[in-house]
């Protein structure tokens, strides 16, 4: 196309552009292509963040978490960050990427935002399952071993933090770094490596130790006085023995509703939770108030009570200084002007140090009450308070503090020979298979040890127990098809009947090859002490028929001591404090202790005394054969003594086991090592027992003219 015609086609098309516009026609634009709308998404739903928000852990106004805004510069310092921010928590577990189990630097104070979600779910936090606690011991080689906790599953997560600061080790470790070895004599400060003086001064265990409480003994968070032994972990129930079995993870709140089904609709009650007491304590009056059916919460506070009062009388008295206590002021041990008390001596320390680790766990009467109980104990009493009216221990099958339950501590379980009765579950796994097999230490026996969970709360039915010399036994005796009755009192045999009996003797002596029953083992063969172990109540209760003692053969015995109205282990015991059942004991014997029952009997002992309780004749006879048992050793050529607390009791003149045994001789000390291991032998078979130690006498050689010996009642001719 010419130019010319281009020029041409552009004014055309120009007019009629103005001629539009002249008549008023608008263009029409062109429209721009359409895009489907963005979504919206879906709000995003964070689980339990309801929950959470109301929690403490979501708290973030308050001292936990605002502690250091006005500091400078202001942070959460390396020693409080890990569990003060939620930054510091998952640097110490590594979840950032850095070094497990220490905070490598402080968080500024504007991210101390209280425990969010991602401090325990990431995947370091969701898979711990060990936590090292501020103890720590001595191994063989003189190094410092901390305690550790393992196994415990999603709550390990809450260990991290609820542990405490400080522990039996750290306080003992102040107390040598200052060479105080007076106990009663007030520390004076030391210099430290660049000449500052260091003053000794109170150890603060920290807020809501739960978990020191918790675990007792196994991580020594309480000020433990050497000589004692104390509580392990409180193992409550199964399923509700962690962190998060009682308490919601999210709101932190104790789950009243299923503390109910077992302490009844009382405790979902304002203040319902203190007032909870334990069948097994309920015989015990701990602070010595007059009132044993408070809840453990109440006598917890009755102890504090009397040893701040101790520590107090102890300040001025000893220290020089008076003291106070203020719980909301640190360091909260206080001199009268108010400032920090200055007159520490170690005694007063560990005192006090017990007293505030009983203090800042305010649901210590949850989580291991009887463990406080004993620090608090232990405490007035290191201080020369009167503990008379207090109760430290439980009864034996709660008592996790006694031999009985923590000898295998360094092993880490019950070997399958003593898990049936030394574990809180060898009973149970025992009446189930038939058989034990090693069992977890335990802190006492369970609520599930006795108590069927299939068919709660009923026990166990037990329709008879096989004894060591192979005796069937039973209370409930036969039916009409003669099948055996259980009975609750089948399931206290199945532990206590001993571990030895006449057979047992009878074998060893026989496997030992010696020549007559006063010659020793022979060549190449051994004889040694068979002990019946601890309070075969059963066996003596049944005599003859269990053979639980040495029975000499030409002799009659008494058998099961059915005579008596109360013959069953649950007609005298309480059977969850054990005492025994002295009401019961008034009807037919009113006004008179137990130890002096005498029921007509004669004078066993041959001492003249005939006013006496039963007690006191048999104690008579122990004595004689004791006597008795030294007289033959001694003519044997080999002395022998007894140490009724050292294994294997019966010792030589080195204080090692005894090994000169003849079967004269083992036969007589098994029957005085079994009076002494049955102290309610006078009351379960008398007549049994003047029998035995009678006869042990006699066959060492003793004169027994004097002694009376029961005669055994002819059983009733049938109808």
């Amino acid at each position: 196309m010419s130019m010319k015609k281009s020029l041409v086609l552009l004014g055309t098309l120009l007019l009629l552009g103005v001629i539009l516009v002249a008549c008023g026609g608008k263009p029409e634009p062109t429209a721009a292509p359409t895009e489907p709308p963005v979504p919206t998404p879906p709000p995003v739903e964070i689980p339990y963040q309801e929950q959470w928000e109301s929690s403490a852990h979501n708290a973030v106004d308050t001292e936990t978490f605002r502690h250091w805004d006005a500091d400078d510069p202001a942070e959460v310092p390396i020693s409080c960050a890990k569990c003060h921010s939620t930054a510091g928590y998952q640097d110490f577990l590594g979840a950032d990427g850095s070094e497990a189990n220490k905070v490598d630097a402080a968080v500024p104070a504007q991210e101390a935002q209280g425990v969010q979600c991602v401090a325990c779910h990431n995947p370091v936090a969701t898979n711990l399952n060990s936590v090292a606690f501020p103890g720590f011991e001595t191994d063989e080689n003189g190094e410092s071993v901390p305690f550790v906790v393992e196994g415990f599953g999603d709550s390990s997560r809450c260990l991290v933090c609820h542990q405490g600061r400080e522990s039996k080790a750290s306080v003992d470790a102040q107390i040598a770094r200052f060479q105080a070895e007076d106990p009663d004599t007030v520390v004076a400060p030391i210099k430290d490596d660049q000449g500052r003086d260091v003053t000794f001064g109170f150890r603060n265990i920290h807020y809501y130790a739960a978990a020191a409480t918790l675990y007792g003994t196994e991580v020594k968070g309480g000020y433990e006085y050497d000589g004692k032994v104390y509580d392990a972990k409180f193992q409550h129930v199964e399923g509700r023995d962690t962190c998060i079995g009682c308490h919601d993870p999210h709101t932190l709140q104790v789950k009243v509703d299923e503390c109910a089904s077992c302490h009844g609709d009382e405790v979902k009650a304002e203040g319902g939770l203190q007032n909870i007491r334990e069948p097994e304590a309920s015989a015990w009056d701990y602070d010595g108030d007059g009132d044993s059916g408070e809840g453990m919460f109440y006598e917890i506070e009755g102890l504090q009570g009397a040893l701040l009062a101790e520590i107090q009388k102890y300040a001025a008295d000893t220290a020089g200084a008076e003291i106070t206590y203020d719980p909301a002021h640190h360091p909260y041990f206080l001199g009268t002007d108010g400032k920090a008390y200055a007159k520490w001596t170690p005694r007063l320390l560990k005192a006090a140090y017990n007293y505030q680790v009983s203090v800042k766990d305010p649901g210590a009467f949850a989580h291991g009450n009887k463990y406080i109980v004993q620090l608090l104990y232990d405490s007035i009493e290191d201080l020369g308070g009167d503990v008379t009216n207090f109760v430290r221990n439980d009864a034996g099958h709660f008592a996790g503090n006694t031999e009985a339950f923590r000898h295998w501590d360094a092993e880490g379980e019950v070997p399958g020979s003593c898990a049936k009765c030394h574990s809180a579950t060898g009973l149970p796994q025992f009446l189930k298979e038939g058989a034990t097999i090693s069992n977890e230490t335990a802190n006492g026996f369970l609520c599930s040890t006795c108590h069927d969970e299939a068919n709660w709360p009923n026990r166990y039915e037990v329709a008879s127990a096989t004894f060591p010399s192979g005796a069937t036994i039973s209370f409930g005796g036969r039916d009409a098809e003669g099948n055996f009755v259980p009975n609750d009192g089948n399931l206290c045999l199945e532990c206590h009947q001993g571990r030895s009996s006449k057979p047992t003797v009878d074998r060893a002596i026989a496997s030992s090859g010696a020549a007559d029953d006063d010659a020793p083992a022979a060549e190449g063969k051994r004889l040694s002490f068979s002990n019946v172990h601890y309070f075969a109540a059963g066996a003596t209760l049944f005599g003859a028929d269990a053979q639980g003692a040495y029975m000499y053969d030409g002799k009659e015995y008494a058998g099961y001591y059915e005579q008596h109205p109360l013959n069953k282990c649950q007609d005298c015991h309480d059977v969850h404090a054990l005492e025994p059942n002295v009401e019961a004991c008034a009807g037919c014997h009113p006004g008179v202790e137990v130890e002096q029952i005498r029921m007509n009997a004669p004078d066993y002992d041959g001492d003249g005394d005939t006013t006496e309780g039963v007690k006191g004749e048999l104690d008579g006879l122990a004595e004689a054969l004791l006597a008795e048992i030294q007289a033959y050793a001694e003519a044997q050529g080999a002395a022998i003594t007894y140490d009724s607390h050292t294994y294997p009791y019966f010792l030589d003149a080195n204080g090692k086991g005894y090994a000169a045994w003849t079967p004269r001789l083992l036969k007589a000390a098994y029957n005085y090592q079994y009076y002494q291991k049955d102290p309610g032998a006078f009351v379960h078979n008398p007549a049994f027992v003047a029998q035995f130690l009678i006869d042990s006498i006699e066959d060492l050689g003793g004169d027994v003219s004097k002694y009376t010996r029961p005669e055994v009642a002819a059983e009733a001719p049938a109808q």
